[in-house]
């Protein structure tokens, strides 16, 4: 009974963990690129106002935070296809 239940699992948990390793992928790579452009939309903005306020550097923690979120979403979204397709 033990061995049964052992093949069972063996067989059974890659085809459970593989869409999950892939959706869970696919959710982390969604938010990043959700924060990525809030931040890139919110540093547009903040762009508009630097002749008024003129200090470039929330502009340039802005743009480099949101082009890092959008290269994390990116990079999930790959790696999520990469799992569904081995």
């Amino acid at each position: 009974m033990k061995s049964t239940g052992k093949q069972f699992l063996k067989h059974v948990m890659p085809a459970i963990v593989k869409p999950m390793r892939v959706l869970w992928n696919e959710v982390i790579g969604f938010i990043f690129l959700v924060l990525g452009v809030v931040m890139g939309f919110s540093t547009y903005r903040n762009f508009r106002d630097v002749e008024q306020h003129g200090s470039p550097i929330p502009l340039i923690g802005g743009s480099l935070f949101a082009l890092l979120m959008i290269y994390f979403g990116v990079t999930s979204f790959l790696r999520a296809r990469r799992i569904s397709r081995s």
